[in-house]
């Protein structure tokens, strides 16, 4: 009878180390890895995946039974889980039901053209699909979160939606002070903005600046209109030529008085807010500073005597 019992002893001591090793203890696989759990995937072919990742000690049916009988019954989110090194049943039972998916991110900066959006979206080794072309100006500036797998198509969507949501807020708040007439000019006034200028404080200024012109149907000679059609927005990287300041394209804002067709950048919220709520100034002129701002004159006199100081400054830095 001893030596019975001393076996059934023996016999659930062995089973309980091989539970734990099978549920609680250590996963086998030699380092950290990621699981990718489609939508409306169930237990068993979670457990499948799992098997044939090497993440579970056992088989599938094995994990499948002990997740039953030991762990949650809720179920395992979608999405991709990052697993790390040494990770046991168990604990990756509780990270599918309960932790949080891996979050990629991906950023569109203020004033981003539509073709570095598709070049980046396209780079994107996580992404799948094809995202149809990019319309100038639809999209908001921001970090979008994205899972692995997830369409490129429906990135470029949420992005879009992001921007008519912050349009549709904040046109019916707009001040009287700027004729602009929708939400269209709206961002299109709002690209050549952010293109203007990369102090935050000089926005509403340059709004009202541009606004000013296009009360009295003066032309807007913005020099980021006149590089738009020959890179698409990317950085010319020289001096814009006497040819394409005299090119008349629908952008060139040197050939013809009001806005270019369309917007030539993806403007940011802050850039938007500047347009519809431009600062009340008389100024109709500015140019570069040298501090990376600009100086603003109400005539062409003093427009004159700033653009003077500017050369001045290029010419001691060596720049011209």
């Amino acid at each position: 009878m001893r030596r019975l019992a001393l076996a059934a002893g023996a016999i659930a001591l062995a089973a309980l180390i091989g539970l734990y090793v099978l549920w609680w203890g250590p996963g086998p696989r030699p380092g950290p890895h990621t699981i990718i759990v489609q939508e409306g995937s169930s237990l068993g072919s979670v457990a499948r995946r799992l098997e044939k990742q090497g993440a579970i000690p056992g088989t599938a049916k094995t994990y499948y039974v002990m997740a039953r009988l030991l762990g949650s019954h809720d179920p395992v989110q979608a999405g991709e889980f990052a697993i790390p090194k040494g990770m046991g049943g168990a604990a990756i039972l509780d990270l599918l039901q309960h932790g949080r998916p891996v979050q990629r991110l991906i950023t569109v900066t203020e004033g981003m053209p539509a073709i570095i959006v598709s070049e980046k979206l396209a780079a994107n080794p996580y992404l799948t699909g094809a995202a149809r072309p990019i319309a100038e100006g639809s999209v908001l500036p921001d970090s979008y979160g994205y899972q692995r797998g997830e369409t490129r198509a429906a990135l470029v969507e949420r992005m879009q939606k992001a921007m008519a949501r912050t349009i549709a807020d904040l046109w019916p708040k707009r001040s009287t002070d700027c004729p602009i007439a929708t939400p269209e000019q709206a961002v299109t006034m709002a690209s050549i903005v952010e293109k203007e200028t990369g102090k935050a404080i000089e926005r509403p200024t340059i709004a009202g600046v541009y606004c000013n012109r296009l009360r009295i149907g003066m032309k807007l000679d913005a020099d980021p209109t006149v590089i738009y059609p020959v890179t698409k927005g990317k950085p010319l990287g020289r001096r814009i030529l006497r040819s394409e300041l005299n090119a008349d394209n629908g952008y060139n804002t040197y050939r013809r008085a009001g806005l270019p067709e369309g917007p030539i950048a993806n403007p940011g919220k802050a850039s938007i807010e500047a347009v519809l709520h431009p600062a009340r100034t008389r100024a109709l002129y500015f140019v570069a500073d040298g501090s990376g701002g600009h100086a603003f004159a109400e005539t062409l006199a003093e427009q004159n005597a700033n653009v003077a100081k500017w050369y001045a400054l290029r010419r001691q830095r060596g720049q011209m």
